[in-house]
C-alpha cells in the first residue's frame, strides 16, 4: 500500500474525512431555512423581560401598558430573529470544514453540500441588513443594540469562541442583549438589578450547558468544542454556582426595593422570590447531573419547571394589578 493510500485510510478510520459530498441532495432554500435554526427563535422572547419587569414598578406601569410598547417589543423580536439566523449561517459557513469532520455536524446543510458556502454568506449579509433595517423602525437605541449583538457574534464566529472565559461571556451577552433590546425598543429604563439578574442568569445557563458537555465527554469520550478542552468540570461548577447565587441575591434585592418604592405596598413582588428560587434550584439539578443541554429544551421538557415559571409570572403580574 502506498503512503498516500495509508494516509487516506487513516483519515477515514479516524472519522476526519472532509471531502465535500460529490452529489448532495436536497433543496438549497430548505437547507437555508434549516441552517437559520428557526427553532432557536424562542430565545428571543427575552425581549419581553424588560417590559414585564417594569410592570412591577409603579412609576413605569402606565408606560408599559400603552399599545405602542407591544409594537416596539414585537419589532425587537423580529430584529433578533433575523440577526440570530444570520449568525448561524455565517458560523456554519466558516466552520464548514470542521463540521464535515464531525460525526453529526457533517449533516448540516452547508457541511453536507446542500447549501453552497457563497449562498450562505450572501443570505447572512442580507439577514444582517434586514435586522438593522427592522430595528431602525423602533429607533436608534434598538439599532445600536442589534449592531452590538451582530459585531460581538461575528467576532465569536471568527475565533473568539475558542477562547476560554471569553466564549462564556459572549454567549451570555447574547441573552443579556436580548433583554436589553426590549427596554431599548420600548423606551423603558433598565435598573441595575435587572441587568444583574439577566446577566448572571444567562451566565448560569451557559456555564451549566458547558458543564453538561464536559461531563458527557468524561463519560463517553464524545468530541467536544475546542474551548472546553481548557476547562475543567470543577471550574465550570464554580462558575454556574457563583452566577446562580449572584442572580438570586440580585433578584431578592430588586423585589424588596420595588416593594418599598411602591405606594400600594403589594407583597406579591416579594412572593415572586419563592417560585424563582425554587425554579433555579430545580434547573440546577439538571446542571449538576450533567444533563443541561439547550435551556429551551430543558424548560419545554420539565413540567415542574413550567409550573414554577407560570407561578413566577403570575406573582409578578399580581404585584402590578392587585
Amino acid at each position: 500500500m502506498s503512503t498516500a493510500e495509508k494516509k487516506s485510510e487513516a483519515r477515514t478510520e479516524a472519522g476526519t474525512e472532509t471531502e465535500t459530498p460529490s452529489s448532495p441532495g436536497g433543496n438549497p432554500i430548505t437547507g437555508l431555512i434549516k441552517t437559520a435554526r428557526p427553532k432557536q427563535w424562542v430565545k428571543n422572547v427575552l425581549v419581553l423581560a424588560a417590559p414585564f419587569a417594569a410592570l412591577a414598578r409603579e412609576a413605569d406601569r402606565d408606560n408599559v401598558l400603552q399599545g405602542s410598547v407591544v409594537l416596539d417589543v414585537a419589532i425587537a423580536f423580529v430584529a433578533f430573529c433575523l440577526a440570530a439566523s444570520a449568525v448561524y449561517l455565517i458560523n456554519d459557513a466558516i466552520d464548514v470544514e470542521a463540521d464535515r469532520a464531525h460525526p453529526t455536524k457533517r449533516n448540516r446543510p452547508i457541511a453536507a453540500g446542500i447549501v453552497p458556502v457563497p449562498m450562505a454568506y450572501g443570505a447572512s449579509v442580507a439577514l444582517f441588513i434586514a435586522a438593522l433595517g427592522v430595528s431602525l423602525i423602533a429607533g436608534w437605541p434598538l439599532l445600536i443594540v442589534i449592531a452590538v449583538y451582530c459585531a460581538v457574534q461575528i467576532g465569536y464566529c471568527l475565533g473568539l469562541k475558542h477562547q476560554p472565559v471569553i466564549d462564556l461571556c459572549i454567549v451570555a451577552s447574547g441573552f443579556l442583549l436580548r433583554a436589553i433590546a426590549g427596554g431599548a425598543a420600548a423606551g423603558i429604563p433598565l435598573s441595575q438589578w435587572f441587568l444583574l439578574v439577566t446577566g448572571f442568569g444567562a451566565l448560569f445557563m451557559v456555564a451549566g450547558k458547558r458543564y453538561g458537555e464536559i461531563i458527557l465527554y468524561e463519560r463517553t469520550g464524545a468530541k467536544i468544542r475546542e474551548s472546553l478542552k481548557k476547562y475543567s468540570a470543577s471550574y465550570l461548577r464554580f462558575v454556574w454556582a457563583t452566577a446562580a447565587a449572584i442572580m438570586i441575591m440580585s433578584y431578592c434585592l430588586w423585589a424588596f426595593e420595588t416593594r418599598q418604592g411602591d405606594t400600594s405596598n403589594s407583597v406579591w413582588v416579594v412572593v415572586s422570590i419563592v417560585p424563582l428560587v425554587v425554579a433555579v434550584l430545580r434547573y440546577a439539578v439538571d446542571v449538576d447531573q450533567g444533563n443541561a443541554g439547550e435551556p429551551e429544551e430543558i424548560a419545554l421538557g420539565d413540567r415542574v419547571l413550567q409550573v414554577l415559571g407560570l407561578a413566577w409570572v403570575a406573582t409578578v403580574a399580581m404585584s402590578a394589578f392587585i
